[in-house]
């Protein structure tokens, strides 16, 4: 059982950038595949990053490459999400998961957090 808990969410100007972090309870937490998702007001969610156990292979969707970054920290329990240049389409109230199984889009993500959410103005 992994409960996750989100934080960095906030307002910032188009340009700047944020670090989301989610931390994770649990013992085996260094075993699980971890991703970001998001969802903006009416749109379904979306695959953001993930980031294999540990920590060596990402995956990112297309729309966030070359300004995302995901990592994790296992002695810390912890996965990060550094956003830069971000845009008023990166709006949305963004989602960390676990995967007991695999890692990326198509993994199956038994546990969510509640969700931070990232503003931003243009």
């Amino acid at each position: 059982q992994v409960q996750l808990v989100e934080s960095g969410g906030g307002l910032v100007q188009a340009g700047g950038s944020l670090r989301l972090s989610c931390g994770a309870s649990g013992r085996t937490f260094r075993s699980y595949g971890m991703g970001w998702f998001r969802q903006a007001p009416g749109k379904e969610r979306e695959f953001v990053a993930a980031i294999n156990w540990s920590g060596i292979s990402t995956y990112y969707a297309d729309s966030v490459k070359g300004r995302f970054t995901i990592s994790r920290d296992n002695a810390k329990n912890m996965v990060y999400l550094q956003m830069n240049s971000l845009k008023p389409e990166d709006t949305a109230v963004y989602f960390c998961a676990a995967s007991d199984n695999d890692y990326g889009p198509s993994a199956s993500y038994g546990y969510w957090g509640q969700g931070t959410q990232v503003t931003v103005s243009s």
